[in-house]
């Protein structure tokens, strides 16, 4: 049997956040049964952990989406470093990721980590494209200080301002319009969808990655890096923002977010759920 937990991440109270299954002890898990278990779970990600290649790093971790393996996510990376000092690690540690090495810092305020990753802005994606993905017109869509850009620290996200709170809210997936965009743009993944709304340090936002069976996700850490790294580059002044995300599907979660010129940080409390065994096949 393969011991697991379950995190709640980003919140501070069961039931809010985004949802994480975490497999401390992966070594023994087949390679072939780790998509299947991510799949099973059915939740944003999946994060298996192994002891690290280089003995003075904390872990090595691997993240699977429902359908695929990840180099980077925020939540998962929140969420395990929690886990791994709620195990009796930490509270500074450094975890393997497929982006490489990432510094993190947990306890009982939560975990941050801090990621030096490029910012790199992939493509401009038709803004009528975006809107019928999102299910909104293009009037709706802000425009004022940037198009929609598809950029990434890590993972990749189509950022696209929306003009009200309303916007925000109405916001209904058309599965054809995300795989028109992800034949568009294949370095984009599956074209997932970060919309936001902001207001001064304020971020209300919406993450939705239906091709990658993901409706709608209640916390993404790694498109709010992006966002903020994007953001900053495009103000080019340091940047400090709160995310609101989950809301409108009933999972509140709170994501605090710095980023200057050369790093991008990002913090969040994390809360234990749940624990259990997966049985041998």
């Amino acid at each position: 049997m393969h011991r697991y937990f379950v995190y709640d991440v980003f919140t501070e109270t069961r039931f809010g956040g985004n949802q994480l299954a975490i497999f401390p002890e992966a070594d023994d898990i087949p390679e072939e049964a780790l998509q299947s278990i991510a799949a099973e779970f059915n939740f944003s990600e999946v994060t298996f952990v192994y002891p690290p290649s280089d003995p003075s790093h904390t872990a090595r971790v691997r993240i699977f989406t429902p359908t695929m393996e990840v180099p980077f996510a925020g939540h998962p990376t929140i969420g395990t470093a929690k886990a791994l000092t709620d195990m009796g690690h930490g509270p500074e540690m450094v975890l393997e990721l497929g982006i490489g090495p990432l510094p993190c810092t947990a306890g009982t305020h939560g975990a941050r980590f801090t990621t030096q990753a490029r910012l790199e802005h992939i493509a401009t994606p038709d803004p009528a494209v975006v809107a019928r993905a999102l299910g909104l017109s293009s009037d709706q869509i802000d425009a004022r200080k940037h198009p929609p850009t598809l950029a990434s620290v890590g993972l990749p996200f189509t950022l696209t301002a929306l003009k009200t709170r309303a916007d925000l809210a109405a916001c209904q997936t058309d599965i054809a319009a995300f795989r028109e965009g992800a034949k568009a743009h294949p370095q984009g993944l599956d074209f997932a969808q970060f919309a936001y709304v902001r207001e001064g340090d304020t971020i209300h936002a919406r993450m939705f990655a239906p091709l990658d069976n993901i409706p709608e996700d209640p916390a993404t850490g790694s498109a709010c890096a992006a966002l903020v790294a994007f953001l900053c580059d495009l103000e080019k002044q340091p940047l400090a923002l709160t995310v609101h995300q989950g809301e409108d599907m009933g999972r509140p979660s709170l994501i605090h977010l710095t980023a200057d010129s050369e790093r991008v940080t990002v913090e969040g409390q994390a809360v234990r759920v749940m624990e259990g065994h997966l049985l041998e096949a």
